[in-house]
């Protein structure tokens, strides 16, 4: 390595989740990163892989904050979960209420969400012209709450929520409804006949991606008229995704949301504006 490259600062990065080994962020922030002439090394911390329990997330933040890491991203099961343990939140960070993205900053970890401008961003280039007067969002976990922020904030009329765990859901609805109005956000325990009265479904549960099998809803609720978006991009097509698109609905994947979302807190850890597009074919050559 020359003198002039070992000058140059080291951005240490991490993923924090389970069952993360399908990832594709090494590749998205490595190849950015020497596009532009950095230095980047971005490892996966999979708890699964490593047999970690989730009490061990403080002593890995520790231990990264040691290490001298210039931030981490968090994904399932720990966008909740950290809050805890951060010193600090972005205003928008605070107002989702999950984090995605934390920034070791002057001995401090401030907790950052990309994921809600990520989503909308996709969602915008994929379904414009849609209608959105009426959404149903299954799936109120961390990726869940960004999503139906920014669904909101995007100007959907009403957003209907639902989850397996009702009280999940239901955090969820009080902490849109101080933002946004009690009266354009619910919560429902019927999707079938909720989703019969609205313009498109967003799917943000784990349910579909390799190695969580099977169907968030049933297909038969889906009509031609309906659009779905799926937060899933492992696999790059989900079997909701197949079977929707089959029904003749317009169906976007997770796919433009991660890159968007790493596009953004590429930014946050590096200072330098990264091309979402060349991220785009990196993400495409490798999935």
């Amino acid at each position: 390595m020359n003198h002039d490259a070992q000058r140059r600062p080291l951005y240490l990065l991490a993923l924090l989740g389970q069952g993360i080994q399908g990832s594709l962020s090494p590749q998205l922030y490595e190849q950015e990163a020497r596009r532009q002439g950095l230095r980047c090394a971005y490892h996966l911390l999979d708890f699964t892989q490593h047999g970690w329990g989730d009490d061990r997330l403080p002593d890995v933040l520790d231990s990264l904050t040691l290490l001298g890491f210039t931030g981490c991203n968090v994904t399932h099961p720990f966008k909740q979960q950290i809050i805890p343990w951060l010193d600090e939140l972005s205003p928008q960070a605070s107002a989702i209420g999950a984090v995605n993205t934390v920034l070791f900053q002057n001995g401090r970890r401030i907790g950052h969400n990309t994921d809600c401008e990520g989503f909308i961003t996709h969602f915008r280039q994929q379904l414009a012209g849609e209608r959105i007067h009426r959404v149903v969002q299954v799936g109120t976990g961390g990726a869940g709450y960004a999503v139906a922020y920014g669904l909101l904030a995007h100007g959907v009329g009403h957003l209907a929520l639902y989850d397996r765990d009702t009280a999940r859901s239901q955090n969820l609805q009080r902490q849109l409804a101080q933002y946004f109005g009690e009266q354009r956000v619910s919560v429902t325990e019927n999707v079938a006949e909720t989703l019969g009265n609205s313009d498109g479904l967003v799917q943000a549960t784990p349910i579909g991606m390799t190695g969580h099998p099977g169907m968030p809803v049933d297909i038969d609720w889906l009509q031609p008229h309906h659009w779905l978006a799926d937060v899933i991009y492992v696999p790059r097509e989900t079997e909701l995704v197949k079977k929707a698109r089959a029904k003749g609905c317009r169906a976007i994947v997770g796919d433009g949301m991660v890159i968007h979302q790493a596009a953004l807190a590429f930014q946050l850890y590096t200072g330098h504006q990264p091309d979402a597009e060349s991220m785009g074919q990196v993400f495409n050559l490798n999935s």
